[in-house]
């Protein structure tokens, strides 16, 4: 019996883990759950799968948790410890990472140190602190199973090859709901319209990222520390089907891709039960089509330049990327700023930061924290402009 933690149960990454789970049955074990405030859902969660540990980050959440009519024996935590305590658990031998942005970073570092395999959802971790983790001999890539479909599409090509046959890697963007939409029209588009993604389902955040290919741009990074490549490695392709989910070029000039419908729930699956392969919920992808591939719009989605920025500058500037998108993507689902101001309020904040190299974890707590000031900041005076 596998026993699983699941970090970031009630968000679409976790509901869908657990839908997973349920369907590979009774070899599969739910021992602890956490989650950031939604005691509702996580209750009944708990109810159902019955864990050892339930763990909430909201204290507040985590005080009405313990309110509720619960199973005998459930311990119950909250706050950062909570969450450490949960990365940490020592009956689970695989921990699920699938909280999202710079929360899911010191539970990272937790499981780490405790030895864990980790099935890593959480990209805003490594965009943080892949550098801090691999100078501090944490990044253990043996034990980090990707769940990101692009990386898991990497990580399933490149298989037992070494590392030095490796030429470079293509992720595929779906370039989301505006691609090839004039930049005025951007100007224009809503949070309503940006949530509906052409082909996957996801919760708001990761969404959003999507239509700006910000996400695309975190993935660039998290692939640099996920499979040690140089930038230069690292290419972007818009493929608008979302079938072929990543692709590996090899020196002698083969190219080896991953396809599969577009369904969390595929590498979901893969990461919990790897390195077998079970019959799952998945439906097989219908190779009668055509695939499509093209290059990156750069000059109406410059997200992905600023990650790349971002990368290149090192230190801690990727975690001030990180901490300025999720404080601009809050502007913009509240309709306070424009869409195409979301990569303004990013360029304005990563301009104004000095980064700091061989950074520690105070560090890059202190540059997430100064990041999103100043994004609340810049984004409070484009608010104040005449429109």
């Amino acid at each position: 019996m596998k026993k699983i933690a699941l970090i970031g149960s009630t968000g679409s990454i976790g509901r869908q883990t657990l839908e997973v789970i349920t369907s590979l049955g009774e070899q599969y074990r739910v021992v602890v759950l956490a989650a950031g405030k939604n005691d509702q859902l996580i209750a009944e969660q708990a109810k159902r799968f019955r864990p050892e540990m339930v763990s909430l980050f909201d204290n507040e959440a985590a005080e009405r948790l313990k309110k509720s009519p619960l199973p005998e024996n459930i311990a119950i935590t909250s706050g950062l410890e909570g969450q450490i305590a949960a990365a940490e658990w020592p009956e689970a031998e695989l921990v699920v990472m699938a909280q999202v942005g710079f929360s899911g970073f010191q539970p990272l570092i937790a499981a780490l140190k405790a030895g864990k395999t980790i099935a890593l959802a959480n990209k805003e971790s490594l965009v943080v602190g892949g550098d801090l983790l691999e100078r501090l001999n944490l990044l253990d890539r043996k034990r980090i199973i990707p769940v990101d479909s692009e990386h898991s599409a990497i990580w399933q090509a490149i298989g037992t090859a070494k590392q030095q046959e490796i030429s470079k890697v293509y992720l595929t963007a779906s370039g989301g709901p505006f691609f090839g939409m004039p930049g005025e029209q951007l100007e224009r588009v809503t949070p309503e319209q940006a949530l509906k993604h052409p082909n996957w389902s996801m919760g708001p955040k990761i969404t959003i990222d999507s239509a700006t290919m910000m996400n695309k741009g975190l993935e660039v990074i998290e692939a640099r520390w996920l499979f040690d490549l140089e930038l230069s490695q690292i290419n972007v392709v818009v493929h608008r089907q979302s079938i072929v989910h990543s692709m590996v070029e090899y020196i002698d000039g083969t190219v080896m891709a991953q396809l599969g419908s577009p369904d969390m729930r595929a590498p979901i699956q893969h990461a919990l039960t790897f390195p077998a392969r079970k019959k799952g919920l998945i439906k097989a992808y219908n190779p009668f089509g055509s695939l499509t591939f093209e290059e990156p719009d750069r000059k109406n989605f410059p997200c992905l330049d600023l990650a790349y920025r971002a990368s290149e500058a090192g230190g801690t500037m990727p975690a001030v990327l990180n901490a300025a998108n999720e404080v601009a993507v809050k502007y913009f689902l509240k309709e306070k700023i424009k869409f195409t101001e979301i990569p303004v309020v990013i360029d304005a904040v990563m301009a104004d930061h000095l980064p700091v190299r061989d950074y520690s974890l105070e560090d890059a707590v202190k540059a997430d924290l100064q990041a999103r000031e100043k994004a609340e900041l810049v984004a409070g005076q484009l608010i104040g402009r005449v429109r």
